[in-house]
């Protein structure tokens, strides 16, 4: 398995706590479609580890517990042949585009979250596109170009 950590911020940030496993090879379109997001967590850090939600629980030597969140699995194959298998980047990017814009609406709006939110409705644009020109062309939902 593969970690990510681009999520993570220099500093004493909470996503040190969160970690992310690639758990399978890239398909044939070269994208991975299997994440695992765990926690790791000291007790003793005053962290409150919500451990109703994490599966697959391990207490490592020092106190701290480890477990996985969730999974994400992405669509694996064209849905005309795998049917749907998975959710698609354009579904987490909505997620995320109204987890943003419910803060900006709310007492947490920054420009920083503004700026954000922008680029992840343009690049669900751009995706939106690729899909559009894709069903005009006859091939969405196939490994054809």
């Amino acid at each position: 398995m593969r970690k990510l950590t681009d999520h993570i911020v220099e500093g004493d940030s909470a996503n040190h706590q969160l970690t992310i496993e690639v758990r399978d090879n890239p398909g044939s379109g070269g994208a991975c479609h299997e994440y695992s997001i765990g926690m790791y967590a000291k007790f003793d850090a005053g962290v409150k580890a919500p451990i109703a939600k994490l599966q697959e629980v391990e207490v490592l030597p020092d106190g701290s517990i480890t477990g996985e969140l969730c999974r994400i699995s992405f669509q694996n194959g064209p849905i005309k042949e795998a049917g749907v298998n998975g959710i698609t980047g354009e579904a987490l990017m909505a997620i995320q585009i109204d987890r943003l814009g419910s803060f900006q609406a709310g007492p947490y709006a920054c420009r920083e979250n503004a700026v954000a939110l922008t680029k992840l409705e343009e690049s669900l644009m751009w995706l939106q596109k690729r899909t559009r020109a894709r069903l005009a062309r006859g091939v969405e939902g196939t490994h054809e170009k």
